[in-house]
This record gives C-alpha cells, sequence and structure tokens, in this order.
C-alpha cells in the first residue's frame, strides 16, 4: 500500500496541495480529457449525478454542462473549501464531505456516477467500488479515472511507494470484484511522455429477473 493510500495522511497532503491543484492538475488531466471522458459517461439533462472525490471542483464544473443535478463529494476541507469558493456553499452544486468507502446515501441514489483523480488514495478501491454500485440505479453509468501503471520498472516501484497505479488486468479484477459485469477500459494521455490515466466506464448491472410464477393447477 502507498504511502498516500491513508486516508489521514492523504487528508493532511491535500491541506496543503489544495492551493496548487488547480496549476498543476492541467499537465496531468486536462480539459480535453476531461471533456473526452464526459462523452464516455453519457449523462442526460435532468440526470442526477454524483462526483466522489470532487476536489477543486474541475469535473464537477464539467458535469454541469450536461446537467444541473449534481453531487459533489470529498474528504478534504481543503479541497472542498476551493470548490466552494467556484460554486458557492449553497449554489448550484450540492456538497458533502465523506468517504468514497462508506457514502452517506441511500441505495440508488443517482442515475450516474463520476470519479475523477481519486481511486488512487483509497485504501480498499473494491469497497468504494461496491459503494459506486450501491447508490447509483441497476443500468446506471459508473465512471472512475486514475492512474495508469507506468512501463518503467524504476517507476513502478515510485508509483508504489506513493499511491494506487493499476493497469488494465487490475482494472479487470477490482470491477468484476466489486459486481460489474460490464466495463471497458480507456487509456488516456495529454501527450507521449506525460502521465497516463486509465479511465473505465462500467455500468451497474439490473437485478436478475424473477422467476415466472408457475401456473397453479386447475
Amino acid at each position: 500500500m502507498g504511502f498516500l493510500e491513508n486516508k489521514s495522511r492523504a487528508r493532511v497532503f491535500y491541506r496543503y496541495f489544495s492551493t496548487l491543484y488547480d496549476t498543476v492538475n492541467p499537465f496531468i488531466w486536462n480539459e480535453q480529457m476531461r471533456d473526452q471522458a464526459l462523452e464516455w459517461f453519457g449523462v442526460e439533462s435532468g440526470d442526477r449525478v454524483l462526483d466522489v472525490g470532487c476536489g477543486t471542483g474541475f469535473a464537477t464544473e464539467g458535469l454541469l454542462g450536461y446537467t444541473d443535478d449534481v453531487y459533489a463529494l470529498d474528504q478534504s476541507d481543503g479541497q472542498l473549501s476551493k470548490a466552494f469558493a467556484k460554486f458557492g456553499r449553497d449554489g448550484d452544486v450540492r456538497f458533502y464531505r465523506g468517504d468514497a468507502e462508506r457514502l452517506p446515501f441511500a441505495d440508488d441514489s443517482f442515475d450516474a456516477l463520476w470519479s475523477s483523480g481519486s481511486i488512487e488514495y483509497w485504501p480498499n478501491p473494491v469497497a468504494a467500488l461496491r459503494e459506486f454500485r450501491r447508490v447509483t440505479k441497476p443500468g446506471g453509468t459508473v465512471l472512475v479515472v486514475g492512474p495508469d501503471y507506468p512501463d518503467s520498472t524504476v517507476f513502478q516501484r515510485l508509483a508504489d511507494a506513493i499511491m494506487l497505479f493499476y493497469d488494465e488486468d487490475e482494472g479487470d479484477r477490482m470491477f468484476t470484484e466489486a459486481g460489474y459485469e460490464t466495463f471497458e477500459h480507456h487509456i488516456q494521455q495529454r501527450k507521449p511522455g506525460t502521465p497516463r490515466a486509465i479511465t473505465t466506464v462500467a455500468t451497474v448491472p439490473k437485478p436478475e429477473q424473477e422467476a415466472e410464477s408457475p401456473t397453479p393447477s386447475v
């Protein structure tokens, strides 16, 4: 487990990093990459969407271009304070401070769920993915963006020491273990030589249809 796959350490890290986040983020996850992911996400006007690990609201802003029913959650006060400065505490977005592994929402609360740049900090990614499935309606879309595993052995060791990086095979394992049956991975990159993102678009499975009751004998 990487150093920042610890909720307390991650909160302390973002207490300070939040002041630089919007400056650094475009070099890793820019508007073009976000907008491509939003097209894969496919939400429509009126859909209720949850943004988990919303940070300063970079993805939240993109989501508002598709629907005005957006909820956003983050565990970092520093990140949320930056988001409040953009959207207001009582504006169009409903903000919550909370944990991806224990979402404070009822079952089937959302039509779709988005999470970008957050999975790498979760101590138990499968638990969070199960929570995503729980709060999203059957047939809804769950989109998760995380850091793709580096090719270099040196960078792999460095990545493993910091936080979660994963490849498509590990993505398959996590999403399958969390109960998803249909999903696909996309590799995104700002330009050659820059960090890669792995963007997974999954569908929340619908419950099995109830078996038809046998026709009663006369």
